[in-house]
């Protein structure tokens, strides 16, 4: 999949400002899980339920707590405590394990059907660059797109002007047309929506990932007894080169980088294949 051919399937999308999504003419048509690392109760999560609503049926399956920058982590050492609940006329789940454990349970043990899509977020900060590794927001998405299922992970940057609701008109209009085309399997979506309000939004920008490290450093101290600790502080990337998801988000546009399962580099696949032909030594 070519990045010229991701953006002609989304470029009906960049008249979204003074837009809405037009409701699914058939309310059940599409059936959509949504998950997310905040905890069940974030209101990411509900406005995103909220948004999707107008286009299927939607799941809710998240963590009973937030499980913030736990990355692909998932249950194998115990049992998985789950509440069961009805809200606004939809099934919830409220699942004491790692989001993407949730996800995964879900698919495998309480869906009747596989759904159509999996929506992850809308998460409390974005995760651009090389955040998406620890981020559990975008794992969500990942476990989906392990069993072939068309995902999107949906984060809203941090900030005085955090709308929810403008992320999810974003999301809505995202999922609609990422549905509309055909992609391989493995493919997923990351999506970063700035800290804006929906009329101020610029317009997409479908990017690759920054790849400067993070932002994370430590501060070592020193507490009354002596014993030396560290404090670990971080501070998000400034806007960076041109046409990153960073640098789009910095810049008043939602992000979207297409991510795949498949982490193999085939050059260096190709070039590492001359070990094969040295003799072995026992």
């Amino acid at each position: 999949m070519t990045k010229r051919g991701f953006i002609s399937a989304l470029v009906m999308v960049f008249v979204f400002l003074g837009s809405t999504a037009a409701p699914a003419s058939d309310k059940d048509g599409l059936r959509i899980l949504i998950s997310n690392d905040d905890g069940i109760e974030a209101p990411g999560l509900e406005a995103l339920f909220d948004a999707l609503s107008t286009l299927g049926t939607v799941t809710v399956a998240a963590p009973s707590q937030g499980r913030s920058t736990a990355s692909h982590g998932i249950v194998t050492d115990g049992p998985i405590l789950i509440r069961e609940f009805e809200r606004k006329g939809s099934r919830w789940y409220s699942i004491d394990a790692l989001p993407a454990t949730c996800v995964r349970l879900a698919l495998e043990n309480l869906l009747d059907k596989p759904p159509d899509i999996v929506v992850s977020g809308i998460n409390r900060g974005e995760n651009v660059g090389v955040v998406t590794f620890y981020s559990a927001t975008v794992a969500c998405a990942r476990e989906a797109a392990f069993k072939g299922i068309p995902a999107v992970a949906v984060s809203l940057e941090s900030g005085e002007t955090m709308d929810y609701d403008a992320a999810a008109k974003v999301a809505v209009l995202i999922v609609q047309e990422y549905l509309a085309g055909k992609w391989p399997a493995g493919i997923y979506l990351n999506v970063n929506v700035p800290a804006l309000e929906y009329g101020l939004i610029k317009g997409f920008r479908v990017v690759p990932q920054d790849i400067r490290a993070s932002g994370e450093a430590f501060e070592g101290r020193t507490n009354p007894r002596g014993t030396r600790y560290f404090w670990p502080l971080y501070q998000p990337l400034g806007s960076g080169d041109v046409q990153t998801d960073v640098w789009a988000v910095r810049n008043g546009y939602v992000s979207i980088s297409p991510f795949r399962i498949d982490q193999t580099d085939p050059s260096v696949l190709e070039r590492l294949g001359k070990l094969e032909t040295v003799p072995w030594k026992r």
